[in-house]
């Protein structure tokens, strides 16, 4: 070959070495990515693994028998578990309901600065400051038959005693309305932050062209912060199926089974009866739950379409 052609022939492009700066993104989030490993995809699998074997507290786990999906078909046709399903359904549509139409409520009616909104605010998130075990104990007193306040002030109004936590209609109507107390002020939180960061140029845009308050409300404000209220309602989708304490302490799941909640009804499956493999079964059903309701939420609503949202 001429040495023409040899000049002619295309260099090889050589690849230049890798920056480690590069790579000093990965370097912050993995700290977060061990932490999450370690505090749930470790928990998760062994929870899926213990599934298949047949262990109770206090023997070791290398005698516990292997029984495969036995587990899984007797949760199936279990119909202890699926009443609880049922509750924590009915318990999860009137709190977050209500829950989400107070706290919405409330934000919007605090966002501006007006005289005495610094204490509402203080007041209204007392409750989340508060220990859920004494959460339970406060409105388990609050509604004690014969020395609880609520029926205590109710004889004012001429209404007699009742029974709230041993009658299953009152103790369920007791467990939605602590949760309402005690959860409301979290989605207050957020939607009066999402609502502080709305850029005022589109609100200013809005009163000029003369929207009144219902369409700057319906149709400006909380479209705007459409991805807000979407966390917020999947943060609070999550806290139903693993409430545990307060109910635990306000009714453990009675009278029967009226309060007990799926997280409950594993709980007492697990250290009640000592049959860890099979609530491992029953928190599997509890995680699938979880993740279809959330994916269904995320599908339907789609935050990210609209680059508009805050």
């Amino acid at each position: 070959m001429s040495a023409q052609a040899e000049l002619a022939k295309p260099a090889l492009a050589v690849k230049p070495p890798m920056d480690i700066r590069a790579l000093s993104p990965y370097f912050f989030i993995l700290p977060a990515v061990l932490i999450m490993v370690a505090g749930l995809v470790y928990p998760v699998t062994q929870a899926f693994y213990l599934s298949f074997y047949d262990w109770k507290i206090g023997t070791d786990f290398d005698d516990a028998p292997y029984v495969g999906m036995r587990h899984f078909l007797r949760m199936v046709a279990d119909p202890d578990v699926w009443e609880s399903v049922w509750v924590t359904v009915r318990f999860g549509f009137w709190t977050i309901t209500i829950e989400m139409a107070l706290g919405v409520g409330l934000a919007l009616l605090l966002e501006k600065p007006i005289r005495g909104a610094s204490v509402f605010r203080t007041i209204f998130i007392l409750p989340l400051m508060v220990s859920p075990v004494v959460v339970g104990l406060i409105w388990r007193y609050l509604f004690d038959a014969r020395i609880g306040w609520i029926n205590y002030y109710l004889g004012f109004i001429g209404i007699e005693p009742q029974v709230w936590l041993g009658d299953p209609e009152l103790a369920f109507f007791a467990i939605v309305f602590t949760d309402i107390w005690q959860w409301t002020p979290f989605i207050f939180i957020i939607v009066i932050a999402g609502l502080q960061a709305l850029p005022s140029e589109v609100v200013e845009a809005a009163k000029i062209d003369g929207v009144n308050w219902w369409q700057m409300i319906f149709l400006i404000k909380l479209p705007m912060i459409k991805s807000v209220l979407v966390i917020a309602l999947l943060m609070r989708l999550i806290d139903v199926f693993r409430a545990l304490e307060v109910m635990y302490i306000l009714t453990g799941g009675g009278p029967g089974r009226a309060t007990e909640l799926l997280s409950l009804h594993i709980y007492n499956r697990a250290f009640d009866t000592q049959q860890l493999g099979y609530a491992s079964a029953i928190s599997v059903l509890l995680i699938v739950i979880v993740f279809l309701l959330s994916l269904a939420i995320l599908v339907a609503s789609n935050p990210m379409k609209d680059k508009s949202d805050v």
